[in-house]
């Protein structure tokens, strides 16, 4: 009988072993309903359940910083790919070398294997049409036109300390103005004015204007286009002056928990059914094994700057020093 008992002891030990080594604990920037759609389709496929928790980009780079001694997660999806970039350089991510990557061009892949791109997602103007007309205000189509009194107080956008999408407004305008930091923190200076609250994630302020909180909001094309054909009554507009754009990318955190399983997810969300649900996210899919959702607009259409993600990496303490210091606005909680 004590044999019997031990053999079944022995038993429900391996089970219980083998089941908690099929989840992975993932950080993802990828909007809620993205990620939720994403993760539950891994786990039908492979039976791996993906634990995850939502940051913002700017969060995801300070958590993976506080627990670089015991990370929680083994695989950070989604957010720039500038975050991407300064985890490498921070050593929070580890290379690895997926078979499926050739389906993602070369130009959005780190030539070292620490991470690979998913989609791009371009920056663009979110504006209720009830609210703007309630209060008179002409459409904006420019980055100039935000900057206008009659738009004090009408805008929101989140705050680059915390926000990847934030953080690319400013490298995005920088370059519009020729690489001129000064002039490009002279227009934050006189942006600021007509920012009613900087937000900590950069999808926050699309979804308070599509609710008619505030009239204006800045974010990225696919979650304004998302908000749009679930009925909000907005209007985008992509900056004529010149917008920038997120590549939005994965890697593996170094010394991860559970990275033999994150590495299936990795190699999974590259392939083409995951590369197809990512696509119905209103974003611009990378992979070469699948075609972009209609979402009216196109990149050929839009004055698209000079994006350089390394640089935006290798300057960003230094860009956010400044802005805390010259625009100092604290992020709303």
């Amino acid at each position: 009988m004590k044999k019997i008992l031990s053999v079944l002891a022995c038993f429900i030990l391996l089970c219980s072993v083998a089941s908690a080594s099929e989840t992975v604990r993932a950080y993802t920037s990828m909007e809620d309903i993205m990620a939720k759609t994403l993760f539950e389709a891994f786990e039908e496929e492979t039976g791996i359940k993906v634990e995850w928790t939502r940051l913002s980009g700017g969060d995801a780079i300070v958590r993976l910083e506080a627990e670089r001694e015991n990370p929680w997660a083994s695989i950070l999806v989604g957010g720039v790919g500038t975050q991407h970039i300064e985890a490498k350089l921070r050593g929070l991510s580890t290379p690895y070398r997926s078979k499926f990557e050739r389906n993602i061009p070369s130009r959005y892949r780190d030539p070292e294997h620490y991470w690979t791109g998913l989609y791009v997602g371009p920056i663009s103007f979110c504006i209720n049409t009830e609210k703007a007309s309630e209060l008179h205000l002409a459409i904006p189509t420019k980055w100039s036109d935000l900057i206008k009194p009659a738009y004090a107080n009408k805008i929101k956008v989140a705050h680059p300390a915390t926000s990847g999408t934030a953080y690319n407004m400013i490298t995005t305008v920088i370059r519009i103005n020729g690489g001129d930091e000064d002039k490009a923190f002279a227009y934050f200076k006189e942006l600021s004015k007509s920012v009613a609250e900087f937000t900590r994630s950069g999808g926050v302020p699309n979804k308070s204007c599509a609710r008619g909180e505030v009239p204006i909001a800045i974010g990225y094309l696919h979650s304004q286009v998302r908000l749009q054909r679930e009925g909000a009554k907005i209007k985008i507009v992509v900056p004529e002056d010149g917008t920038g754009f997120e590549t939005a990318s994965m890697s593996l955190i170094k010394n991860g928990p559970d990275l033999e399983n994150a590495k299936k997810l990795y190699d999974w969300i590259i392939g083409k059914n995951a590369m197809n649900i990512i696509a119905q996210g209103y974003v611009i899919p990378l992979s070469n094994l699948v075609t972009q959702t209609e979402t009216g607009f196109s990149l050929n259409d839009m004055n698209l700057v000079n994006q350089n993600d390394q640089w935006d990496a290798a300057n960003k303490e230094r860009l956010l020093e400044r802005w805390n210091r010259e625009i100092a606005r604290e992020p709303a909680q």
